[in-house]
């Protein structure tokens, strides 16, 4: 279960979708960088998790999967990949939970869509805020992969699933509100109802990451504490992957 809750939460960046496309001059263009940047994520995705655990398997692994490659030179360099990465990802998710707090907070007013002091200043002291926050999460819980276990069934199982399965529902209820209530599922044959049926099984499995995903997550972070695999809150202990002596060089 944590395993794929894991993959779920590397996939669901699909919820900042509708910040980006209600920012762009002509949204429907959006889907041509959507298809190629979804085969693109599935290809790239699907083979580092399958060399991952072809050569490693599952009892030891690490997170980030590439700190069990026990090799110094080979971590590094990985590593070099992965931090420009984080960097563009953490810039990417706070730009769009501070737009949602910037447009709700200025909605209506002038400081909204003008060069204003009050504006520039709230953008900028709202996204500090949010770095703080994020910076005392990531160090006052002292664990990587449970973590993301936790919140992608908190969060991702409704903002990858449960909302997308819902949002085809209504969308098609309303296209099709003059058949009657059953219209969203009747309206275009076998294609409606494949559809309604692939999307009702979507609401399903975020309901399942929700309920039982998020005891296994819970019961997972009570056993790394009882067995002591966890540190304290804004600890300086190492938690370096492969420590590396003085002089020992890579390897």
């Amino acid at each position: 279960m944590s395993a794929f809750l894991n993959i779920s939460y590397t996939f669901i960046g699909q919820i900042t979708l509708p910040s980006f496309i209600a920012e762009m001059r002509n949204p429907r263009d959006f889907p041509k960088a959507l298809w190629a940047v979804t085969i693109a994520e599935v290809f790239v995705f699907s083979i580092c998790g399958a060399v991952t655990y072809a050569y490693i398997g599952t009892n030891y692994a690490q997170s980030p999967a590439f700190g069990s490659l026990g090799n110094h030179t080979y971590n590094l360099v990985s590593f070099s990949f992965m931090f420009p990465t984080m960097v563009f990802l953490g810039i990417l998710y706070a730009s769009v939970s501070a737009r949602f707090v910037f447009f709700n907070l200025f909605a209506g007013s002038h400081h909204l869509g003008n060069h204003t002091v009050v504006g520039w200043s709230s953008w900028a002291g709202i996204l500090a805020a949010l770095w703080v926050f994020a910076f005392i999460i990531a160090e006052v819980i002292p664990f990587f992969s449970d973590l993301l276990s936790l919140m992608s069934s908190l969060f991702d199982s409704f903002f990858g699933f449960i909302f997308w399965g819902t949002a085809y529902i209504r969308m098609r209820g309303i296209d099709h509100a003059d058949l009657g209530k059953w219209g969203w599922l009747t309206s275009r044959g076998w294609r409606g109802y494949l559809g309604g049926t692939l999307n009702i099984m979507l609401i399903c499995v975020g309901f399942y990451f929700l309920g039982p995903g998020t005891y296994v997550s819970v019961e997972s972070i009570i056993q790394g504490y009882n067995s002591g695999s966890f540190g304290g809150p804004f600890t300086c202990a190492d938690n370096g992957l492969t420590p590396v002596t003085p002089g020992s060089g890579g390897g």
